[in-house]
């Protein structure tokens, strides 16, 4: 039996929801945990929109999200064809941005600090995303988001 909390993942309409809200300039309304990121469609070349949590904060110029659904996330896919992107979060408002996927040492790095910091947090997203997804936390695939200076 799918959880809700895998369901709700799946049910695009709930997902995209928030994209309404940040177009509104209200980002500020999930404290920096949630971000609208915007890239270019691949294959299209038309603009995309996705919302996702931020796993770290490294520094308020760099931020990493989870490709919960992994490398074949359009989103995910979309950032390594052109990871030219704009981010809003909190009072920023579509910031241009840089994408990069982490390799494997700076992802542990950044989950581990994920499960002390956040712990369940991190035990119900990965109980999620494996139930959605068939794949642990662990193997989710995490990008930076830096603002160029």
């Amino acid at each position: 039996m799918t959880s809700i909390g895998a369901r709700l993942l799946r049910t695009r309409w709930l997902v995209r929801a928030p994209i309404v809200v940040f177009r509104a300039r209200l980002g500020f309304l999930y404290s920096g945990r949630l971000l609208l990121l915007e890239h270019t469609g691949r294959t299209s070349g038309r603009p995309r929109s996705a919302v996702l949590e931020t796993v770290a904060r490294p520094s308020p110029d760099r931020m990493v999200v989870a490709s919960g659904f992994g490398t074949q996330a359009q989103w995910f896919r979309n950032l390594v064809a052109d990871p030219r992107c704009r981010v809003s979060i909190g009072a920023r408002h579509r910031v241009p941005a840089l994408a990069r996927v982490l390799g494997p040492d700076e992802s542990a790095v950044v989950l581990d600090g994920y499960r002390r910091e956040h712990p369940k947090a991190y035990q119900g997203l990965g109980r999620i995303i494996e139930e959605a997804t068939g794949s642990a936390i662990e193997q989710v695939p995490l990008v930076e988001l830096s603002f160029p200076a």
